[in-house]
C-alpha cells in the first residue's frame, strides 16, 4: 500500500498534552492521526460536533480567559442543579 506523509504545526503545550493522552492510551501520535483520518472517512465529516459558538458562549470564553467568572463548590453546584430541575 502506498503511503503519504503529512506535516502540521501545533503549539508545544497542545502537542505535549495530547501526546500524554495518546501515551496513556498506548497510541503513538501517528496512530492517533491515522485513527482521526479513519473516523473522518467513516463519518463522512468530522467525528465530533464542530459548531460556531454563539455570542453568549463567546462572551463566557472571553470572561474565563480574562480571569473572570464565578466559581462554586461541588455542593453548591449540586444545589443549583437541583433548583433548576424543579
Amino acid at each position: 500500500m502506498a503511503t503519504d506523509q503529512i506535516s502540521i504545526r501545533i503549539d508545544h503545550a497542545t502537542k505535549a498534552a495530547a501526546e500524554k493522552v495518546f501515551s496513556a492510551l498506548g497510541l503513538s501520535p501517528t496512530d492517533a492521526v491515522r485513527m482521526f483520518y479513519k473516523q473522518v472517512t467513516l463519518h463522512r465529516g468530522l467525528p465530533f460536533p464542530a459548531k460556531i459558538p454563539n455570542a453568549e458562549t463567546l462572551a463566557a470564553f472571553k470572561e474565563v480567559d480574562e480571569g473572570g467568572g464565578t466559581t462554586m463548590s461541588l455542593k453548591e453546584f449540586k444545589k443549583y442543579m437541583d433548583s433548576i430541575k424543579a
